[in-house]
């Protein structure tokens, strides 16, 4: 799809080279076609400013207000993303004395985070890796099967930039109200409502910027703290860059976020297939098209009216009926915009619709076939996505309480004592991810015969370790084998594991190492 675009994007501009060097006397192209609120002479300037330079300002875009099922979806989501992100840093869990009781935390300076009952340490970033992984696989997964609905229902973006429009259009009111307002000469009333509408937007953007903060420190907390003016300069340093990101990208720069700055529309091409379900105008049954007067019979022309209101309520300002386009986030307000005039004329509705490129082909030849929803591709992402899924339970059904670090030492690899035996040091550091004191005891297997001993505590005895709550205790450990295994050992590095026993749950964590000598 991106490459398809980039194609026409070159052959426009080979074509711009070439008028330029045609000789002047020949007459010049007419100007397109003005989008519909947009003054012919507005169209011509930008076409003439585009044919001087490669960038040409932006022609600002106000959606009309749309209903119908699709906007009542997207209301539905707005409502339920944004209500999960403004209250999750806000719910308690109880975790016992001495641990945060914020659900939902990403506490930085203890190296944690908190996910309601799971806790996942520094050393445990894999989970989040993995995590991530499973979102991109359930995002190409959506992807192949109905085109780019994150784009057009919950993407942040999306969510926050259907706010900021909701909020400029009770202020400013619908499409031509606005575009009228925006052509009107600087005055009282527009004064008023641009100085409400960027001060909602602003309000907005704070409430976000705050809520994102809140995130990482215990939110009551945080808020008492900016109440009083005493939070940490990072929290409002912060808290400055969020909220101006969201008053920029939400309330000004909108869908050019969507057309320039994202890398998905260039990545989702690769994602689509004959048979995934996308936002398309139904060309077979529209065309030609033409306006329609009450009354008229319908033969011999299409169900395409050229109303344009589904470029009226395009959030991005694209017309659905020149088909695919890297624009498109796939919103389907022109579904419910073409729906209701439909409804008017008296025509069948879904002229435009989601549709798979395989059926647009065979309907226009009088002919459907069943949607796959089951194919190769959407076959192997959510056989990736189970089974990244699965490691990702095991993995975390699997996780210990103690961590346990092993090196050996390197100078000298081995000692050899008075007696002819061999000895080996170790580092071994020993995690305890629990808040109350843990006792473990060490033990050797796989190296029959060898003593184990801890500097500073008594070689003759088991080793029993103490480890402080949420703490780290690092020990030197020595590995002696008598003279006459060591002389029995087959090579000059022989593997074996030191076990590190939990005496409250009785659970056991192993870490491999080397025993060095000097062989045979």
């Amino acid at each position: 799809m991106s490459c398809g675009c980039e194609a026409i994007f070159i052959q426009a501009l080979m074509a711009q080279n070439a008028m330029t060097s045609l000789p002047q006397t020949l007459d010049p192209a007419p100007a397109p076609e003005a989008a519909p609120g947009i003054a012919r002479s507005d169209a011509q300037a930008v076409n003439t400013q585009a044919g001087r330079a490669l960038y040409a300002a932006r022609v600002p875009i106000y959606p009309k207000r749309a209903s119908g099922t699709f906007r009542r979806i997207k209301w539905a989501v707005m409502a339920v993303t944004l209500g999960i992100y403004y209250v999750l840093p806000w719910l308690r869990w109880d975790r016992g004395p001495n641990l945060p009781d914020q659900a939902f935390l990403l506490d930085f300076a203890h190296q944690r985070l908190y996910i309601f009952g799971l806790e996942i340490w520094a050393q445990q970033f894999y989970f989040v890796t993995g995590l991530l992984i499973l979102a991109a696989l359930a995002l190409f997964l959506v992807t192949a099967l109905a085109g780019r609905v994150w784009c057009g229902y919950a993407c942040p973006q999306t969510v926050w930039t259907d706010l900021m429009i909701a909020v400029e259009r009770f202020w400013q009111g619908d499409r031509n109200a606005r575009m009228r307002l925006a052509k009107a000469p600087w005055g009282f009333e527009k004064i008023w409502k641009l100085g409400a509408t960027h001060l909602s937007w602003l309000a907005i953007a704070i409430a976000t910027g705050g809520a994102f903060v809140f995130y990482f420190r215990d939110a009551p907390t945080l808020a008492m703290e900016f109440i009083h003016f005493d939070a940490p300069a990072i929290a409002y340093l912060f808290l400055g860059i969020f909220t101006a990101t969201t008053y920029v990208l939400g309330g000004l720069a909108r869908e050019q976020v969507c057309i320039y700055m994202c890398p998905w529309p260039r990545i989702q091409g690769a994602m689509f297939d004959a048979d995934s379900l996308l936002v398309s105008y139904r060309a077979y049954r529209g065309e030609p098209r033409g306006s329609h007067k009450k009354g008229e019979r319908w033969l011999g022309r299409g169900d395409c009216v050229d109303c344009k209101q589904c470029v009226a309520v395009c959030p991005t300002g694209i017309d659905i009926r020149n088909g695919p386009q890297l624009e498109c986030i796939q919103c389907a307000l022109c579904i419910d915009a073409c729906d209701d005039v439909m409804y008017k004329v008296g025509r069948p509705p879904k002229l435009i619709a989601y549709d798979t490129f395989r059926n647009l082909d065979a309907a226009s030849h009088g002919d459907r076939v069943p949607i796959r929803l089951i194919r190769p591709r959407t076959v192997l992402y959510a056989g990736l996505l189970a089974l990244v899924g699965t490691v990702m339970l095991v993995a975390l059904s699997a996780r210990t309480v103690l961590d346990v670090n092993v090196q050996a030492d390197r100078n000298p690899l081995f000692v050899r004592l008075s007696d002819g035996s061999i000895r080996n040091g170790y580092n071994v550091r020993i995690l305890n991810k629990l808040y109350e004191t843990r006792s473990v005891a060490l033990g050797l297997e796989g190296l029959p015969g060898a003593r184990l001993s801890v500097l500073g505590m008594d070689a003759e005895a088991q080793p029993h370790i103490e480890v402080s709550p949420d703490n780290l205790r690092s020990l030197k450990l020595f590995v002696t084998l008598p003279r006459e295994a060591a002389q029995a050992l087959p090579a000059s590095q022989t593997p074996f594991a030191i076990v590190v026993r939990d005496l409250t749950d009785g659970t056991e964590t192993r870490r491999a190492s080397i025993f060095r000598g000097p062989g045979k």
